[in-house]
């Protein structure tokens, strides 16, 4: 029988470092919370709580209005 994987409890990186405002036009920090493809990665991946990922959503899309990130990463298109 195949072995259950090992789990491990995610913290919230923004909890840690006791940050309560999270600016839009800090990218290396935002970065955290996205994918290779710029969409936003969900709380399960991260370990961000509740408010601390309404916060990052807020902010990486005043980040893409203002064009500091990319709204999406398109795929090489072959043919």
């Amino acid at each position: 029988m195949a072995e259950k994987g090992k789990f491990f409890k995610r913290h919230c990186k923004y909890a840690e470092a006791k940050i309560e405002f999270i600016d839009y036009k800090d990218i290396h920090l935002l970065k955290h919370s996205l994918s290779e493809r710029f969409k936003i990665m969900p709380r399960r991946l991260t370990g961000n709580g509740k408010i601390a990922q309404d916060i990052v959503r807020v902010a990486i899309k005043r980040a893409r209005h203002m064009a500091l990130i990319p709204y999406a990463a398109g795929r090489d298109s072959v043919g």
